[in-house]
């Protein structure tokens, strides 16, 4: 907190291509979603300038932990491999895993179709989903796929069947590009709860940020801000 004050700074990370979290708008250069109205919230509750640091999902603990942020309010799922690495405000959000293939592919239609011989699945490397499909699929072959490739890319390239992802960027999939089609799992597979992560041993921050996420949700301003951007079927109450 006296580094924030003094620097007049709030650092806070973000991935820029996660739609309706914290996602850059290709037509303006702007960014926009829940993570990043909440920032502006955070920056303003502390009365400091907001400044993002653009990074991903296999590099945002070490940015934390490096000091390059001060926190990553990028809907980071709680982990327990996480947890020993970074801190944990409490959860403000949930969503389950979804797979996301073409319209025009034949052979997966069902979730059951998925973990079949011959079928690659692709996740984003550093996500929740490149354990829990590790560690869940018996038969099909699992693709990390790392910046400046994209999980979309694979799926047209034909180098993979499907991808996995949660709630917020499968409904970009769905809402961006007419090839998408989108697969529900059954019984909230994979279902996560995402919070904002800190450097850990900062107790004080933590609790000024857990403060203000209590407060955005007495005021209203979170489940507004969700509404906003679509996610409000998976905001906690």
């Amino acid at each position: 907190m006296q580094a924030i004050r003094t620097r007049g700074d709030l650092l806070v990370c973000i991935w820029p291509d996660y739609f309706a979290i914290s996602y850059r708008n290709p037509r303006n250069g702007e960014m926009e979603g829940l993570d990043i109205d909440m920032a502006r919230m955070l920056a303003a509750r502390l009365d400091v300038r907001l400044v993002f640091f653009e990074t991903n999902f296999g590099e945002f603990m070490d940015r934390l932990e490096d000091g390059s942020c001060d926190i990553a309010m990028m809907a980071v799922g709680v982990t327990p491999a996480r947890a020993l690495r970074v801190a944990f405000t409490k959860p403000y959000m949930a969503s389950a895993v979804y797979a996301v293939t073409t319209r025009t592919n034949t052979r997966i239609q069902t979730w059951r179709d998925i973990d079949q011989p011959g079928t690659v699945v692709a996740v984003a490397a550093g996500t929740v989903m490149e354990p829990l499909m590790r560690e869940t699929l018996r038969n099909a072959e699992v693709m990390v796929v790392a910046p400046p490739r994209t999980r979309e890319g694979e799926i047209l390239s034909g180098r993979a069947d499907v991808f996995m992802s949660d709630f917020p960027y499968t409904r970009r999939m769905v809402l961006m590009h007419d090839w998408a089609q989108v697969i529900a799992p059954p019984d909230r597979f994979g279902d996560t709860l995402y919070a904002y992560a800190l450097p850990r041993g900062d107790q004080a921050w933590l609790n000024e940020v857990n403060a203000f996420l209590e407060r955005t949700r007495l005021d209203g301003s979170l489940a507004r801000a969700a509404e906003r951007h679509g996610l409000a079927g998976i905001l906690l109450p």
